[in-house]
């Protein structure tokens, strides 16, 4: 028999997520809808943010449900990106090198479409940011970085490295797509305004993610239309 040794990019679904995905399929209604079965399709939506929410230190209302951790990257970056520029030019982007490509490759596409200009952060030899006070932070977009490593598992201080930011008036993303269900995270405690999750890495189905969204920050959406979610990721939603 093979044996599977590749958990770190893919984790086979686990029992009780095959078990719940089973069940969701078998709900028919829009969780928009007012009708007994949209409701229970709401219900069983909320209550699955609830337990995200509870696993993330957030508030409920915070997760916004995508469609894995690079939708949730691209729509933090972006999002973030298009707000603060929205009230002001600011072209730099901080990020370190060794990101994700869902990241990279994001800044890249801002940079020839929006003009902005990405500022790499020094690691030091283990692979940790260096931290050190914001510059110009009136013009900085954002900050975003890895909470570990997806290539050599390095863990980085989120908190030591956002906290220079916040005072500075610069938002904060953190990917924690190779984090999540390894670390606890305690969104609230971190000091950032968002962060990336995917559930194939910890053993839901692939296809879908979350971005956590402090209720205090604004993205620009990606996606418009109905707007759910808090008007951030519209589109009826896949319970």
């Amino acid at each position: 028999m093979p044996v599977y040794l590749d958990h770190a990019a893919t984790t086979p679904m686990r029992p009780e997520a095959i078990a719940a995905f089973a069940d969701a399929m078998g709900v028919v209604g829009n969780p928009s809808s007012i009708h007994s079965q949209g409701q229970q399709a709401k219900r069983m939506l909320e209550e699955a943010r609830e337990a995200v929410a509870a696993t993330l230190g957030c508030d409920p209302i915070e997760v916004v449900f995508t469609s894995g951790g690079t939708e949730s990257i691209n729509l933090a970056v972006k999002g973030l990106y298009w707000a603060r520029n929205a009230q002001a030019r600011r072209p730099r982007i901080l990020v370190p090198g060794g990101e994700h490509h869902a990241t990279t490759d994001t800044i890249e596409w801002l940079e020839r479409a929006e003009d902005a200009r990405a500022e790499w952060l020094d690691l030091d030899a283990e692979g940790r940011i260096v931290t050190a006070p914001i510059a110009a932070p009136d013009e900085t977009a954002l900050l975003t970085f890895l909470a570990v490593n997806n290539e050599v598992g390095t863990i980085q201080p989120v908190v030591d490295l956002a906290a220079p930011a916040r005072e500075a008036g610069v938002p904060v993303h953190v990917d924690a797509v190779s984090a999540y269900g390894h670390l606890p995270i305690d969104f609230a405690a971190l000091g950032v305004d968002a962060l990336s999750v995917s559930a194939h890495k910890i053993g839901g189905p692939v296809g879908i993610g979350a971005l956590v969204l402090s209720r205090t920050s604004t993205v620009v959406p990606l996606i418009h239309g109905g707007g759910q979610q808090r008007q951030v990721r519209s589109g009826t939603q896949d319970v």
